[in-house]
């Protein structure tokens, strides 16, 4: 598809991009509270592409927007517990790509970095290896193109087959399609900036399972990057709870 972006507005939509890399690399949005440091967020490159015509509207669904997201800020010291962390699926061999590179740190726009899996509800699941105290995720489902992907649930569980303490961090699956509820969060449009989910109050967990069923441009599943940030629960924490 070719770029459609006027040189103006170009040269914004760069700008909100360094500024967003800027907040990611740790320039505080707020001293007012010294235990609390930006994410070190390491955002992908931007990717000139042109805006499609038959976006979906409405209000279910967030506006698209270039502007760069405020920094988000969490305990200092939390990092990404879920890099190069084991990933399961519903579909045990995706289309392309493995289901190891969800969880790589490699998120640039480019094919060899998206892991695609067959139609219909699907699901992957990240281990994080032990209990972690998370306060946000980031997804990257595809953000080679603008689209927006549906039915997206994300649980946090104790267990990996989420029956202990089962959380749930994110639904806008308005239609109840995945059978876990409905959900009332908004869709949104894949970007460079990925999805953000703020996990409220920090949350002790070690298992997280996300759901989606296809985007307005494909019927296939898609994945490029998950992030969990957060800390690992000390252990005598973990026995006394």
């Amino acid at each position: 598809m070719r770029a459609t972006y006027s040189n103006s507005k170009w040269r914004c939509f760069l700008t909100g991009a360094i500024l967003t890399a800027a907040f990611a690399a740790g320039v505080p949005a707020n001293a007012a509270d010294p235990d609390l440091a930006p994410l070190p967020l390491n955002l992908p490159l931007p990717t000139l592409k042109g805006t499609p015509e038959d976006l979906p509207k409405g209000p279910n669904i967030e506006a698209l927007t270039d502007k760069a997201r405020p920094a988000f800020l969490a305990p200092k010291g939390a990092r990404n517990v879920a890099l190069n962390k084991k990933v399961t699926a519903s579909d045990r061999n995706p289309i392309t790509g493995q289901l190891s590179q969800i969880t790589d740190g490699q998120k640039e726009a480019f094919d060899d970095q998206v892991v695609e899996m067959r139609k219909g509800v699907q699901w992957v699941q990240v281990d994080l290896g032990e209990m972690c105290e998370i306060y946000a995720v980031v997804i990257w489902h595809d953000h080679r193109l603008i689209q927006a992907f549906r039915s997206v649930v994300v649980q946090a569980a104790d267990d990996p087959d989420f029956i202990e303490n089962v959380t749930v961090l994110f639904n806008n699956d308005t239609e109840n399609v995945a059978g876990l509820g409905i959900g009332f969060d908004k869709q949104y449009f894949e970007t460079l900036q990925g999805k953000l989910i703020p996990v409220k109050n920090g949350l002790r967990t070690r298992y997280l399972r996300f759901y989606s069923r296809g985007s307005n441009s494909s019927a296939f599943n898609c994945y490029q990057e998950i992030e969990v940030y957060g800390q690992p629960v000390k252990k005598q924490d973990v026995v006394s709870q």
